[in-house]
């Protein structure tokens, strides 16, 4: 199951909706996540576009460690669907981001 918190992920995707996926903000948020929480965000974002099937995780996860050869925000900015693929991804996962949603939407 995914290294990161639900609540990362759904404010990564809050950032990428409210900003754009080539944001700063969004940007800095990504670099700050440690190396196995940004394999997590990818392995999760390609679950969610249909790259591997959720109950591939660990494939999923280990492939996104083995091409880590670039910047995770780097790499995640150029995806203009990166807030959708990675609802699905979570959503794919059996992981409810109900909550998390509503706490950003309430600020």
């Amino acid at each position: 199951m995914p290294d990161i918190s639900t609540n990362k992920v759904v404010r990564v995707i809050f950032l990428a909706r409210e900003y754009g996926p080539e944001s700063r903000l969004l940007h800095d948020y990504i670099s700050g996540l440690n190396e196995d929480e940004a394999c997590s965000l990818v392995a999760i974002m390609w679950i969610g576009r249909g790259s591997f099937d959720a109950d591939d995780w660990d494939g999923a996860f280990e492939t996104a460690q083995a091409e880590a050869t670039a910047p995770t925000a780097d790499y995640l900015s150029g995806i203009p669907e990166l807030p959708d693929n990675l609802e699905s991804g979570l959503e794919a996962l059996g992981i409810n981001v109900s909550d998390a949603e509503h706490h950003f939407r309430d600020r």
